[in-house]
């Protein structure tokens, strides 16, 4: 590490006793002592790459593994060594089943929350998180989303908030708190303030819910730039990018448009995630400590949402494309545990055989009831072509267009995943971060 660097990464370490002050309050979490820079002496292992692919089961994965690799194929995520299961519900006051906050929170603090909780418990203290613990023992740490930057999984591991909805805030938290190296993807709007277009116009036609700057927080990519990060908004810029602290915002909110098929919906990111997620580590993995990286592809959850298979199964791609990424970096350094799940189940879905007596009522080659009318009954979307055959299709059963509470597969490689077989709740995941990360 070259001694400017480490000046820098040292100016930005954290006093132990801080953490993230909520929304209008003043209340600060006092962390645990973490493990001083350099490691524990006994050769710990340092490093995690994080992956997850929101509202992704085990039916989004089979459906990409036919979808890409065919019937003898196999995703990168799925070659990894080591699989299990892991429970996703919530502790909510009214709902069983977890949102992507409440998850998310569960793996960055080992504490069940309630929906839409940021890593505050169920009477909204705020927990320490993983990233926050990460950052202030000497590890370099990094978000890659094509999600908003400040959405729920990321923030939960980077801030806290009793409501997931103050991006602003979130953002805030991470220049003046737990400064992550890198962050790159979308939610521009959450930066600036009203009135600053940025990059990114509002989409022309968007007024239900127009996509506009809408920080109360004041400049906050100028107060980055303050900071020392190097502020990206383009793929160019991103292309020439060469900094040690790195903020990239590649779109108004989501780096896509989630709609139903044919209603808009967009999967063209400005920047793939694969990229970034090559980008994150050639900065992180300059950090002799080690580092924490959290990759998530948001398409996934989002497009089902919509019941829109043709785009998910596009998410599934650009996912497992990351997934490839990350892979390998971890055969060339060993010490590094790579983890690829889902935060929960989205879209109630399954895989069938393409049958005309078997649909769900009139319009698309397949209807989408549920997403077109905001009806409940399923939709089906297809027919998909099994890669490698021009004799075999499947098509794509939604049952909702929400969330589920059906588990979701996790697979790893590197240390400490041999700790992720079998069947646990989610916060069993925190437990094997905390061990790698700080020993």
């Amino acid at each position: 590490m070259s001694t400017s660097r480490r000046r820098r990464l040292q100016r930005r370490t954290l006093p132990l006793c801080l953490a993230a002050t909520l929304v209008g309050g003043g209340v600060v979490v006092l962390l645990p002592g973490a493990a001083s820079a350099g490691g524990d002496g006994r050769g710990h292992p340092r490093s995690v790459i994080f992956v997850n692919g929101d509202g992704m089961a085990a039916a989004h994965r089979e459906a990409a593994r036919l979808d890409q690799e065919g019937f003898d194929g196999q995703l990168a995520m799925d070659s990894l060594p080591i699989a299990g299961l892991q429970t996703t519900d919530a502790r909510d006051p009214e709902d069983t089943i977890t949102d992507s906050a409440a998850s998310a929170s569960a793996w960055a603090t080992g504490v069940k929350t309630y929906n839409g909780a940021i890593s505050v418990d169920v009477d909204g203290a705020p927990l320490p998180t993983i990233g926050q613990e990460a950052q202030q023992a000497g590890l370099a740490t990094g978000i890659v989303t094509t999600a908003q930057v400040t959405d729920a999984s990321p923030a939960a591991f980077f801030s806290n908030s009793v409501d997931r909805s103050a991006q602003d805030d979130i953002a805030r938290q991470y220049l003046q708190v737990s400064q992550p190296q890198v962050i790159l993807g979308g939610g521009e709007d959450w930066w600036l303030p009203a009135g600053d277009e940025g990059t990114y116009a509002p989409r022309a036609g968007d007024t239900e819910d127009p996509e506009v700057s809408r920080s109360t927080q004041g400049d906050l990519v100028a107060q980055a730039e303050g900071l020392g990060y190097e502020y990206v908004s383009t793929a160019a810029e991103f292309a020439a990018a060469d900094s040690d602290q790195l903020l990239g915002l590649f779109a108004n909110e989501e780096m896509f448009q989630q709609r139903p098929e044919g209603q808009g919906d967009e999967f063209a990111p400005v920047v793939p995630l694969a990229d970034m997620t090559t980008k994150a580590l050639d900065v992180l993995s300059e950090d002799e400590d080690g580092f924490f990286l959290l990759v998530e592809e948001e398409a996934v959850d989002e497009m089902s949402h919509a019941n829109n298979g043709t785009r998910m199964l596009q998410a599934m791609r650009s996912l497992d494309a990351a997934v490839e990424v990350a892979e390998a970096y971890v055969a060339e350094h060993p010490d590094t545990l790579l983890i690829v799940t889902g935060d929960h189940e989205c879209g109630g879905l399954t895989i069938e055989d393409v049958d005309p007596e078997d649909e769900s009522g009139p319009g698309g080659t397949l209807p989408q009831e549920t997403a077109a009318t905001g009806g409940t009954e399923s939709g089906e979307d297809g027919p998909f072509l099994v890669a490698g055959s021009e004799d075999y299709d499947f098509a794509l059963d939604w049952t909702t267009t929400g969330h589920t509470g059906a588990p979701t597969v996790v697979t790893a490689a590197g240390p400490g995943s041999e700790q992720l077989t079998g069947y646990y709740p989610n916060t069993h995941l925190h437990e094997v971060l905390r061990e790698v990360l700080l020993g």
